[in-house]
């Protein structure tokens, strides 16, 4: 074997289908010779465990460690037996020569580390829909990327510490480029991300919130990109789309504005008293 394709999950069990439907030997153009399948579920009111073994047979589901998403692919990555590494998360679908393509670029290229495309299958449609697209490289998303294992563990992989999804997989990008390494964009590794409608909460924004605040204190130097200017024009665009949607009548968005725009304002104040 030489890949380990590892999934996160939680509480996704439809979606988680439908990717490793996407997986599965023979649709996959690799032979499944070349790669296993890791589920690591952090799932606590249930889980994928009987789903797989009644289903999939052929992938290894392990009982995640449950102290979120880094926490997550990190324990996947120990669970992993071959060389190379290829991270996917549970709501994307991958093309049938996701696989293959990293295959190839491995045999050919002396890289550590490969990312791969993420599409999405139309227009966005509505203000609060959010995929991580990446068409061209110099994103590193941690929903398709490929690394050597051994490389993996010597970047320490991802900070467990971020409180939430958000900033763990840039702050990883951040530290793979400190360390030296130039990742390699493989248009034909690619998956589709669809649209997902994001559920704009204080809640979810204040640890949003906590998550940025805890990457510019580890990479102060960051700051000089995503410090104060960066959030002064997400104010100043957030703003806008507030009025905007109130003048167009679309109520249900603007709950999603007015939040961003108490981010914005309280991570201004935040860089501003702590220059």
């Amino acid at each position: 074997m030489l890949l380990s394709v590892i999934i996160p999950t939680c509480h996704r069990n439809e979606l988680l289908s439908l990717c490793l439907d996407a997986l599965k030997p023979g649709v996959q153009a690799l032979s499944n010779e070349y790669y296993e399948v890791i589920v690591t579920d952090d799932g606590a009111k249930s889980t994928a465990e009987e789903l797989i073994k009644t289903k999939y047979p052929w992938v290894k589901w392990v009982q995640g460690p449950r102290k979120g998403p880094a926490a997550n692919r990190n324990f996947g990555a120990k669970n992993a037996e071959n060389d190379w590494l290829v991270f996917v998360d549970d709501d994307c679908l991958p093309d049938t020569n996701l696989l293959v393509a990293y295959k190839g670029v491995i045999a050919e290229l002396k890289q550590q580390i490969f990312e791969g495309r993420i599409y999405t299958d139309r227009v966005r449609k509505y203000d609060d829909e959010d995929a991580p697209v990446n068409e061209t490289g110099g994103y590193l998303w941690s929903c398709n990327f490929c690394i050597q294992r051994n490389c993996f563990f010597e970047i320490d992989g991802f900070d467990e510490n971020f409180p939430m999804p958000a900033m763990e997989d840039v702050d990883f990008h951040y530290r793979v480029k400190k360390a030296g390494y130039i990742p390699q964009f493989v248009y034909g590794a690619s998956v589709m991300h669809p649209w997902r409608r994001v559920v704009f909460t204080f809640k979810n924004q204040l640890k949003r919130e906590a998550s940025t605040k805890m990457y510019l204190i580890k990479h102060p130097e960051e700051r000089k990109r995503i410090g104060l200017k960066f959030h002064l024009d997400i104010l100043r665009k957030c703003t806008k789309q507030l009025f905007d949607t109130i003048i167009k009548l679309e109520f249900e968005f603007v709950r999603m504005h007015f939040i961003r725009i108490i981010y914005a304002v309280r991570m201004s104040i935040w860089l501003l008293l702590n220059k």
